[in-house]
């Protein structure tokens, strides 16, 4: 899952790439404004930032400028209906690491925000497709599968597998689960994460299939083959 800070004063556009990141399983904090944009981007940690040019209180250049001038490095692409050369070419020229005019594909603007966080070092973090054993889960479809199994899964169950798969072969706890899937930064007292992880090793260990999602008794779950 990406972390990625939104700067875009349209409500639409910023609503459907919020949803569509959000569908996909990716966090996306969303500001509408260059100054409100350039505070979130210098108090939190982004996976990438995606930042429009025309803002109220501050230009996204000027945005970039300030951001860059405090030595920061996370990858930004400027989303901008100012798509000419020359604004292509200022974009860039003031640190941006990718420019992508309006109107745009939602593919391509996934695919050029996973293709910067992988060239930033993102890890699993930015792989398209996670492998475990048999297990894959293609992270821009959303397609899980198992040998030649195709397993359907609901949200959460993809939220969690996804999780999963980036920690394999680590204890994963349920504090780790809780804050991460739920957002809880406490425990709920509820068996939402038994529920959860029962229903999802039904889908992923079938029978007669070497289990992959174990109870790791008095901490949590480790996804692995053995």
């Amino acid at each position: 899952m990406l972390k990625l800070l939104l700067i875009e004063d349209d409500p639409s556009t910023a609503s459907f790439i919020v949803q569509g990141l959000a569908e996909l399983g990716h966090s996306c904090d969303h500001v509408g404004g260059g100054l409100d944009g350039l505070t979130a981007a210098m108090t939190h940690e982004y996976d990438a930032i995606i930042l429009d040019r025309n803002l109220p209180q501050m230009d996204g250049l000027t945005v970039l400028t300030a951001f860059r001038a405090e030595d920061r490095d996370t990858p930004v692409l400027f989303l901008s209906a100012l798509g000419q050369v020359d604004d292509r070419v200022a974009g860039l020229n003031a640190g941006a690491d990718d420019y992508l005019p309006k109107p745009f594909s939602f593919q391509e603007l996934l695919a050029r925000i996973i293709a910067l966080s992988r060239r930033r070092g993102g890890g699993k973090e930015a792989e398209t497709v996670l492998t475990t054993a048999d297990l894959s889960l293609d992270r821009m479809t959303r397609a899980a599968t198992r040998g030649e199994r195709r397993i359907e899964l609901l949200p959460k169950e993809y939220q969690l597998l996804d999780y999963l798969m980036r920690h394999a072969g680590q204890v994963v706890t349920r504090t780790m689960l809780l804050e991460a899937i739920w957002d809880y930064s406490f425990n709920p007292g509820t068996n939402v994460i038994d529920v959860h992880i029962s229903r999802l090793r039904g889908k992923i260990d079938a029978e007669g299939e070497t289990p992959l999602i174990h109870t790791v008794r008095g901490a949590g779950y480790r996804l692995g083959g053995n």
